[in-house]
């Protein structure tokens, strides 16, 4: 417990070890531990305690640049200090409130990484970021038991199947059948709402928000379904794993907004997705997914009566100009979704009804470029993407719209709670 205190104050006074001191302005740093503890406990500080926290940081800084503690990093060729930019992050989203030449530090970094700029290295990329195989990918929903990605098989549940094993089906026509109507209460009631949130980075929201208009007019949707966005740009799991971090705030700002109470949200598609992913599959995907228990284990905290989360990795990244989020992680984001579903399916408490939603695969939105699928005609182009070739275009937008109505619409694991 001691080692966890010390490495979040880490991050709160920037990324390196702490000192007992600064030669230059003395500070008390066993006193900003037990305050920096209070804080995370959910204690309230006072004025002349937040200052003294804002004075351990910046002395614990001041030292670190006289010193050349080994910790400092320089800008890069896009001008950014990414180590600098990281911590203020990690403070921003720690609660603390950044200073407005921070702030604006902040939001430059991150628009310069929006655009493909990237502490890892070169060429707006990290240096441990892997290139997609030429000969690209069969998508998973092409994939046979017998097919093999890095030692994964087919289909969206795994052994080549795209439909849930059995139990795994009789435990969706459960939570289907406890999805009805709720007062802003969380009772049962016939004039009631049912809600669909939709969870993830800017991606999501624009894929999402467009559903949202084309679904608010299918003669379909039921009367008693209200959709709310909750995606935000550039909040990724990371972003949303952590519980006082910026994204929820604003949700539940929406969900105030579109009348609905947190007791009223039954259903949540979640995106899986983080920013600049590096490294192996196996350490992308481990990141991916313990950000996501996190995510899952504080939607069922914040909106007691979610029953479903329907989840979905990225659609195609081969035109990708930035590292943003690249191939082959994109395309292996899916089996970060499987391998969730598959853990909740074989008893893992950390994905218990208790602590997770029940976990369901929404659309499969991956497509191999203009290669397209077997599964279906879907396809992707250049013009289905804006310039960074990772965000989609009006016309990429519109054909996850279309894949997530008909999804709900008529699928089975669905239809029940979106159709009248």
């Amino acid at each position: 417990m001691k080692t966890t205190l010390l490495l979040a104050l880490v991050s709160l006074l920037g990324a390196a070890p702490l000192h007992s001191q600064s030669a230059d302005a003395p500070v008390d740093f066993d006193k900003a531990r037990q305050l920096f503890t209070k804080r995370q406990n959910g204690g309230t500080l006072t004025d002349e305690e937040n200052a003294f926290l804002e004075k351990a940081r910046a002395a614990h800084e001041a030292q670190m640049q006289k010193s050349g503690g080994g910790q400092q990093s320089s800008p890069g060729q896009d001008g950014i200090d990414w180590q600098r930019a990281q911590a203020l992050h990690r403070r921003k989203q720690n609660g603390e409130k950044l200073s407005d030449e921070d702030q604006k530090y902040l939001d430059h970094a991150k628009e310069v990484r929006s655009r493909g700029g990237n502490r890892g290295g070169g060429g707006g990329r990290p240096a441990n970021q892997r290139k997609a195989p030429e000969n690209g990918f069969k998508p998973l929903t092409d994939m046979t038991a017998e097919d093999k990605y890095e030692g994964e098989d087919g289909g969206l549940y795994g052994k080549g199947s795209n439909e849930p094993p059995e139990a795994l089906q009789k435990s969706a026509a459960s939570a289907l059948a406890e999805i009805k109507p709720l007062d802003a209460a969380g009772k049962p009631s016939d004039s009631g709402k049912i809600a669909l949130v939709s969870i993830s980075m800017s991606n999501a929201t624009q894929e999402f928000s467009f559903f949202r208009n084309i679904a608010d007019k299918d003669p379909r949707k039921s009367d008693k379904l209200t959709i709310v966005d909750c995606a935000q740009g550039g909040q990724t799991m990371a972003a949303w794993a952590q519980p006082e971090g910026r994204p929820w705030p604003e949700a539940m700002n929406r969900l105030q907004r579109a009348d609905v109470s947190p007791q009223q949200v039954q259903v949540a598609w979640v995106k899986l997705a983080n920013a600049g992913p590096s490294g192996s599959k196996t350490e992308h995907l481990a990141t991916l997914e313990a950000d996501t228990i996190k995510v899952l284990h504080l939607l069922k905290e914040r909106f007691p009566n979610l029953r479903i989360a329907y989840l979905g990795s990225r659609i195609y990244a081969g035109y990708a100009t930035t590292g943003l989020n690249p191939e082959p992680y994109a395309y292996e984001g899916a089996f970060a979704v499987r391998h969730l579903i598959q853990q909740q399916v074989g008893g893992d408490a950390a994905l218990s009804l208790s602590k997770s939603p029940l976990l369901l695969w929404g659309p499969y939105l991956w497509a191999d470029g203009d290669k397209g699928r077997k599964f279906d005609d879907l396809k992707y182009s250049k013009e289905d993407f804006g310039p960074d070739g990772t965000h989609p275009s009006n016309s990429g937008r519109e054909k996850v719209a279309t894949q997530l109505l008909e999804f709900f619409a008529t699928s089975p694991l669905a239809k029940d709670w979106f159709a009248k």
